[in-house]
């Protein structure tokens, strides 16, 4: 599985991205701008002693992204979305792609991907979206269920 972090702001929920990449096995690709540098203190506080066993990939640009991908589904995940992650069949060469914490997934990729943009249903309507790094773990987990790898 891939995780894709687009322009993604706030270090400690990287670092923790990472971390969990790291136990599934998932390559973690980030594309700038980041908010943060990639040796930011606190990135490496929440990957802990994992980030060096991070498998990752820096991309500059959304472009350059699409350009050197690796092969497979592009799945977009936002707040904004109403179709819910659980209604997808998910493969092992997935690629799930996620927003920055304050602006979420830019609206030019949500447009271009919009048949493939799925969202985690929210009960309460006291809450606008989850934590990036809890969103990320719940539909990582649900893709790795699904083919029986967890």
């Amino acid at each position: 599985m891939h995780v894709v972090l687009v322009a993604p702001e706030i270090p400690q929920n990287t670092g923790s991205i990472g971390r969990l990449c790291v136990a599934t096995g998932s390559t973690l690709h980030l594309v700038d701008p980041l908010g943060f540098t990639i040796d930011d203190r606190h990135l490496r506080r929440a990957g802990l002693d994992y980030w060096p066993h991070v498998a990752l990939v820096r991309h500059p640009t959304w472009e350059t992204f699409t350009a050197a991908r690796p092969p497979g589904r592009l799945l977009c995940f936002s707040a904004r979305a109403t179709r819910s992650y659980t209604t997808l069949r998910y493969r092992e060469d997935d690629l799930l792609v996620f927003g920055g914490e304050s602006r979420g997934l830019p609206p030019a990729i949500r447009a271009a991907h919009n048949d493939a943009t799925f969202g985690i249903p929210i009960a309460s309507e006291h809450v606008r979206s989850l934590n990036l790094a809890t969103a990320v773990a719940i539909v990582l987990y649900e893709a790795l269920r699904q083919q029986g790898k967890v």
